[in-house]
Order: structure tokens, then sequence, then C-alpha cells
């Protein structure tokens, strides 16, 4: 059981990247975003939560594992992250990278509240919350860029 904890927190190992591994951890939301898409968008909210539920305990069991609440392993956070940002919108390309990037940019900068849950709700919950924080900022921009995206 360990095992499968540590693989779907890493979003399938790619936590386990030297360098970066939570930008690289984002990186699997994008052929998320492109099947999730394809789902009519009942279909998307009710999985975007069913992943949301889990990765609230992936996280916390995870951090048991790991010894450290919000270990650099555990992504799932960042997977669900950037999909709250992108997840109501339409898949292309320039919304998928420009999801990316804003994804990373809010989740790095963590301005509040996303520092306040990021500072104290130590636990599954909070490695997540954060990140949804960053994901809800990230799909604020795009939405008000989305007419412009669409000339790309």
């Amino acid at each position: 059981m360990h095992r499968l904890i540590l693989v779907f927190s890493s979003n399938f190992g790619l936590g386990y990247f030297p360098a970066a591994p939570g930008t690289i951890g984002t990186l699997a939301g994008i052929p998320a975003f492109y099947l999730l898409a394809r789902l009519h968008p009942f279909g998307r909210g009710a999985a975007l939560l069913a992943l949301l539920l889990f990765s609230f305990w992936i996280a916390g069991q995870a951090g048991k594992i790991y010894g450290v609440v919000d270990d650099k392993r555990i992504v799932i956070d960042e997977l669900v992250g950037y999909l709250v940002g992108v997840v109501w919108l339409p898949f292309s390309w320039p919304v998928a990278v420009s999801g990316f990037v804003l994804f990373r940019f809010f989740d790095i900068l963590k301005p509040p509240p996303v520092s306040w849950l990021d500072r104290n709700i130590k636990n599954g919950f909070g490695v997540v919350l954060d990140d949804v924080m960053a994901g809800i900022y990230t799909a604020a921009v795009l939405y008000l860029t989305l007419p412009i995206l669409k000339n790309f």
C-alpha cells in the first residue's frame, strides 16, 4: 500500500525529479486537462472533485510515510491545482501552456491567502489547498485573457 501511495502522490514518479519537482509534477496536468476537456462539464466537475478528495488523503498519507508533511516529492497537489485553473476551459495548447505558466507563478509566489494556507495548515488538506487557491488565481487570469488566447 505504501508503494501505491507514493506512486500516486508523486504523479507516477514525476515528484522524484531531482530539480524543480513541483514544476515537473505539474506537467502531469496537461494530459489530464486534455482528457478532462473531452468530458461533459458535469463529468469534469465530478472527476475534479474525486481527484481533490483523493489528493487530500494521498498527500496526508505520503507526508506520514516521508516524515515531512509537505515533502517535495508530493506533487499530486500541483496536478489538482493546475486542473482547478484550467478544467472549465476548452483545451488548446495556448490555454494549456498559459495555465501551466500562471499556475507555477502563483504556486511559487504564494500571494495571500495561498501563503497563509501553506504556512498554517500542516496536513494533507493544507498541502493541497494552497495549490487549489493558486489554481483559482490561475483560472481568474485565464478567464480574463481567454479572448486573447483564442487568437493564438
